[in-house]
């Protein structure tokens, strides 16, 4: 059955989602990953596509840009087809002095400054986290292949920002202390909402660029290509 952002029936989407932010990029990892996908929805854009990955479901999608967005779509596809888990799959601006660009964090928690998991319990401030066995199968992947180049494989917290131009004064450092290794816009929204709906969860983010120490950030071009390591780790969760 439709639903108003997604025009399929529940039997079109595996058991599990990989979800990258930009639908080109759910193009292309469908291309990638899946010789026989198939597009299962296209509204305003927002494609998906289901296939195999040696002989088991796997389906893509993009999410848009931020946690308004996300949740939208991660609720329905977890409300409505049938969707028992969802990795994100996309990059983050690396804090902590131990990332560096081309490196991948495997995000075992996220913090916030959105609002959006505040208010699913009164006077909570809920602990965004990942699935800890999609979280352990990624990290378990990472350690059978090298990675592209140097790179290297975190797991730790990451902070989700609603504001993609403004930050407070500060805050970015203070994080950093903190010990959170990345900055993306989306984790917290799906750890949220895949804890309401009882499904699991996980992000694994490329840095694509070092907000302390920009020497040696991507292009746009290579933010959209430059994911092999991320996406091995996210298939290796999705089909555990």
């Amino acid at each position: 059955m439709a639903t108003p952002h997604i025009a399929a029936e529940p039997e079109d989407f595996a058991p599990a989602v990989l979800m990258p932010g930009d639908p080109r990029r759910a193009q292309r990892i469908a291309k990638t990953l899946m010789g026989d996908a198939r597009l299962v929805t296209d509204v305003r854009g927002m494609l998906g596509f289901t296939g195999t990955v040696d002989g088991r479901p796997l389906s893509v999608m993009g999410s848009g840009m931020g946690q308004p967005s996300f949740t939208i779509y991660a609720t329905e596809l977890f409300s409505q087809f049938g969707v028992e888990r969802i990795i994100r799959v996309g990059t983050a601006g690396g804090i902590s002095p131990k990332v560096k660009v081309g490196d991948v964090i495997v995000a075992t928690g996220a913090h916030t400054d959105s609002s959006m998991n505040q208010l699913r319990i009164p006077g909570v401030n809920f602990s965004a986290v990942a699935d800890f066995q999609l979280a352990r199968a990624a990290y378990e992947a990472s350690l059978t292949e090298q990675t592209e180049g140097d790179g290297k494989v975190h797991l730790g917290t990451v902070f989700s920002r609603d504001h993609f131009y403004f930050t407070p004064e500060g805050q970015t450092e203070a994080l950093a202390t903190h010990g959170v290794l990345g900055v993306e816009m989306e984790a917290a929204a799906l750890y949220g909402v895949a804890a309401e709906y009882g499904k699991q969860a996980l992000a694994v983010l490329t840095i694509s660029d070092h907000l302390l120490d920009h020497s040696g950030d991507m292009s746009a071009a290579e933010r959209e290509t430059r994911f092999a390591d991320s996406l091995r780790l996210a298939v290796a969760a999705a089909l555990s």
